[in-house]
């Protein structure tokens, strides 16, 4: 462990405190390309959270004030155009979003926290977005946690995260472990990542949760043929074609009753 601000920091700590430079840095250059072409953006991601509420209203209808809540909401989280008068974005770059893409994020509320320790009490949403964020962080299990603790008995979640082939775990504990070693070389998709997860460790992030899965999915198929219609660009592009990488994993689910409910 090390000690930052008087604490011990752990390491899977110190990769999620590194993994949030590397992307500040990378929105900041985004937030530089985008002047001009904000209506580009907000096009796309109409578009997205449009989808994405779509499929959600095929298990349920949506209220207009529905209280909807998005942890990691990100700079471009689909909870700024979801279409409800009530949303809310955690994020623990918040402030540093708002200020780079003002043409958006206003028109949520957002907060800065931490998505392992949600400033909620229990039930206080109709519908929790999460999408492919909890790789980035110190402890993607208790976030899922988190999530199903926050939403309302009957109430819906929308999570994503890629999936990786199990190699790119070893090669993610192999980077971490030269990193803690002192040797300061990063290789970017590891140093922007905490884990890897496989298709399993993904859907296994879930278990003994109070959820009732609607639909599942992961679009290895489509992965694999990506990766092998893409022109290889370097070793790593080789190595898909291989080994598949970035493929999703999609889960919708409803919270359960139970007695502790009432």
């Amino acid at each position: 462990m090390t000690e930052r601000n008087g604490h011990a920091e752990t390491a899977k700590q110190r990769r999620a405190r590194r993994a949030l430079e590397r992307q500040l840095d990378y929105q900041r250059a985004k937030a530089a390309r985008a002047r001009g072409h904000e209506q580009d953006y907000v096009e796309a991601m109409r578009r997205r959270s449009e989808r994405v509420r779509e499929k959600l209203e095929r298990v349920r209808a949506i209220a207009p004030d529905a209280r909807v809540l998005e942890v990691g909401s990100g700079a471009h989280g689909l909870v700024f155009f979801f279409g409800t008068t009530r949303g809310v974005g955690v994020d623990p770059l918040a402030c540093d979003y708002a200020a780079l893409f003002p043409a958006w994020q206003h028109r949520a509320r957002t907060i800065a926290a931490a998505g392992e320790r949600l400033p909620f009490a229990d039930a206080s949403f109709d519908v929790v977005l999460c999408d492919n964020v909890v790789d980035h962080a110190a402890d993607p299990a208790r976030i899922a946690r988190e999530l199903a603790r926050v939403l309302t008995p009957g109430g819906l979640l929308y999570f994503t995260v890629n999936f990786h082939h199990a190699v790119y775990s070893a090669a993610a504990a192999a980077h971490s472990a030269w990193n803690a070693a002192g040797l300061r070389f990063e290789i970017g998709p590891f140093a922007d990542h905490t884990v890897h997860l496989t298709y399993s460790a993904a859907r296994a992030l879930f278990d003994g949760l109070p959820l009732r899965v609607v639909s599942e999915s992961g679009n290895l198929s489509d992965a694999r043929r990506a990766a092998r219609q893409r022109p290889p660009r370097h070793a790593g592009d080789r190595l898909k074609r291989l080994f598949f990488k970035n493929a999703l994993y999609e889960l919708i689910a409803e919270r359960q009753v139970t007695d502790h409910d009432g």
